[in-house]
């Protein structure tokens, strides 16, 4: 790919009021992104017209696209443009695919091996909107699938995490310059999914701060990357339901999650499933639509050399079933109290949670 036609693509990114689709149109004029970017005033005057094209002509007297592609391939960040190999597929088939993406991380982690799932919510989830999220993407994980979010507070950096405690592939697009960790209380996610494997990615510029209406515009990103959008929980204006928008507009599947209706939280997964999204409650709810088996997935797995006999027989019960505490007592055969003493110590170590469905189950 010549090195000049890379810098026309990072040019083109760079300018602000020019944006995939006005961007698509020049390329169609002019027969290619190079030749677009070293139009004369007159020729840009008949795409963009006079206003537009003076701003352009402008931006490129004072801007040098090579010495950018330099300065950005020494702080290790890949630029991606539309006509690269290494851009991916499913968002190359979106009507407005990104001029270019700027990544940190590992590329590949944009060609879901298996299956590409966003996970989206709220960045105020209850106790049971974390509890859903982080079951359903751990499984979704164990069986391989890239997710794919945010990096915001609440549901994205909750399936952030499940899939890196699951050691799966996960994506995380921003609505700022992949150099900006945003939320700055996300600094240790950022973190982590670089040290893990993880990529970041966006369509804006290295160093473009948060500006009102770049994350709205990030949302088709994070559908476009996908096969299918989960929405967990949020309100009836929650921008998940914007992400949910352009994965209907996109040709993507559209899951929800049902939530306790007494919840302002469940306003937003509602809504989609009234409006034709499948219900989903759990990950094979999911696969189910794209044909693919859970028989091969990884199971939960604990280490018995870290419990006690008594720790031992509980989470033997619960490997095999969800239990009520009435009927893991049957099984185990322990008294109520030690039954539930054990209980709590498997649930500060971890190992064992309380579903929605109030039963104890392996974490």
């Amino acid at each position: 790919m010549k090195r000049s036609l890379v810098t026309a693509y990072l040019g083109f990114s760079y300018v602000l009021g020019i944006g995939p689709m006005k961007f698509a149109s020049l390329v169609a004029h002019f027969g290619n992104a190079e030749k677009a970017y070293r139009a004369n005033l007159k020729q840009l005057q008949e795409i963009l017209g006079l206003v537009s094209a003076e701003a352009f002509y402008s931006f490129r007297n004072d801007f040098s696209p090579e010495k950018e592609l330099d300065r950005l391939e020494k702080q290790s960040i890949h630029v991606i443009p539309q006509i690269s190999q290494k851009y991916p597929p499913n968002l190359l088939s979106i009507s407005d695919s990104p001029i270019c993406l700027f990544a940190k991380g590992d590329p590949s982690k944009l060609f879901p091996k298996k299956i590409g799932i966003a996970v989206v919510g709220t960045r105020k989830p209850t106790a049971y909107g974390i509890q859903v999220t982080k079951r359903i993407t751990s499984d979704l994980a164990d069986y391989g699938a890239t997710i794919v979010s945010g990096m915001a507070l609440g549901i994205d950096a909750e399936a952030h995490k499940a899939a890196l405690d699951n050691e799966a592939p996960t994506v995380a697009v921003l609505g700022c310059g992949v150099n900006i960790p945003y939320p700055a209380a996300n600094k240790w996610l950022y973190d982590r999914i670089l040290k893990e494997g993880g990529v970041i990615v966006s369509e804006f510029p290295p160093d473009r701060t948060v500006l009102p209406g770049l994350f709205i515009s990030r949302n088709r990103i994070i559908s476009g990357l996908s096969q299918g959008v989960l929405i967990t929980e949020g309100l009836k204006d929650s921008g998940a339901l914007i992400t949910a928008s352009y994965a209907a507009n996109q040709g993507r599947d559209v899951f929800a999650v049902p939530s306790p209706i007494t919840s302002n939280m469940s306003e937003a997964p509602h809504i989609l499933l009234k409006q034709g999204a499948k219900l989903v409650t759990s990950a094979q709810d999911i696969l189910e639509e794209y044909n693919i088996s859970v028989r091969n997935s990884k199971q939960k797995t604990v280490d018995f050399s870290l419990l006690n006999s008594e720790e031992r027989s509980i989470v033997q019960a619960l490997l095999e079933t969800p239990l009520l505490i009435d009927d893991l007592i049957v099984v185990i055969d322990f008294p109520v109290s030690q039954t539930l003493q054990v209980l709590s110590r498997l649930e500060l170590k971890g190992i064992v949670e309380k579903n929605s469905e109030g039963k104890y189950q392996i974490a």
